[in-house]
């Protein structure tokens, strides 16, 4: 099965339209699969559900829901590290990170994906980008980011509108270059998280994209709140994560540029920047528009009668405008030394 169908091959290229693969990483997500399996695009390539080591019905739900979902278990604790097991699972030729809690929308995976058909590298959400929102991001949390966003931004020459969202997607072949921690490495002994193992691995991955020289894009995304239970998320704990993240990573830049210039190699920037995405050809916008237009969003699921129904209000699952194909995607790109 593929997520786009073979009737809708992109124009012009003569080639099969690519696969998508989706990890939702879980931990105690068993009343909340149900309402973000029934916004998952109908033909998703495959679903990748990664157990945190769940002690309710996680798994056995997201059987029910969709009998080819293929169920991973991380091999030691943390998001980063279910999202590496994902990634490592994965058969797709794209590939989608959303949360299993409801906060991130299934249903605006279209628009990552016409961005990647467009030509980008690695597409990521934005809450805070002209047509996305927060509907859960507290003042505090939000004072956070911005200030970690900054950070990046000053550090790095980019133009990040949203560093710590982890609503990503990207070509598989980008992986290798992420340079993730190796899922097959032991929990320590004392129980701690290996570094990247945690919720830092959505900073560690925007980052190494931009630092690697990829083509960066952005789209506008709603972000929810949670539809039952508790956020694993911790703001001081995991802000410092973050922001120990983002001072290592530019350490490591560092060095890189320092070889390479002795090596006499002339390196890829790691700034990026917005720029209109109108700038697209118009023959690859078209090529995108055609094949997106091949996702549909799948039937809603039946829920049993053990499934909730969502108690948020209803303003959360009001349609939002979607931007035209135009405004959807912001390319990054390189800040010039006259802008800095």
């Amino acid at each position: 099965m593929q997520a786009f169908s073979s009737e809708t091959n992109t124009p012009g290229n003569g080639r099969p339209s690519p696969t998508v693969s989706v990890v939702i990483p879980a931990l105690n997500e068993e009343r909340n699969l149900p309402h973000v399996f029934a916004k998952l695009p109908a033909d998703i390539t495959e679903v990748i559900v990664v157990d945190g080591g769940s002690v309710d019905r996680t798994v056995e739900v997201a059987r029910e829901l969709r009998p080819d979902v293929k169920i991973v278990q991380q091999t030691r604790k943390g998001k980063g590290n279910a999202l590496a097991c994902g990634f490592a699972a994965c058969t797709g030729d794209i590939i989608v990170m959303i949360d299993a809690d409801g906060s991130t929308d299934p249903a605006e995976i279209p628009q990552f994906i016409a961005a990647l058909l467009a030509g980008a590298d690695f597409v990521k959400g934005s809450r805070f980008g002209e047509g996305g929102h927060s509907h859960d991001i507290t003042p505090l949390r939000k004072l956070g980011n911005d200030g970690l966003n900054l950070t990046v931004n000053v550090l790095f020459g980019t133009r990040f509108t949203d560093l710590c969202y982890g609503y990503n997607a990207f070509w598989a072949r980008v992986v290798p270059s992420l340079q993730l921690p190796a899922t097959s490495l032991p929990q320590p002994a004392d129980g701690s998280k290996l570094w990247g193992d945690g919720f830092e691995i959505e900073t560690m991955i925007n980052i190494r994209a931009a630092a690697q020289g990829l083509k960066v894009a952005e789209v506008p995304s709603i972000e929810h709140e949670r539809i039952f239970g508790e956020s694993n998320l911790n703001t001081f704990r995991d802000g410092t994560r973050v922001l120990r993240t983002i001072m290592s990573e530019w350490f490591l830049a560092r060095r890189a540029r320092r070889r390479a210039r002795r090596g006499g190699v002339q390196t890829r920037p790691a700034a990026v920047e917005h720029a209109a995405s109108t700038a697209t050809s118009a023959a690859t916008s078209a090529a995108a528009a055609a094949a997106v237009a091949a996702i549909v969003p799948a039937p809603a699921p039946r829920l049993a009668a053990d499934h909730q129904v969502d108690p948020r209000p209803a303003h959360l699952n009001r349609a939002v405008r979607t931007p035209a194909p135009a405004e959807r995607a912001t390319e990054l790109a390189p800040v010039t030394a006259e802008e800095r």
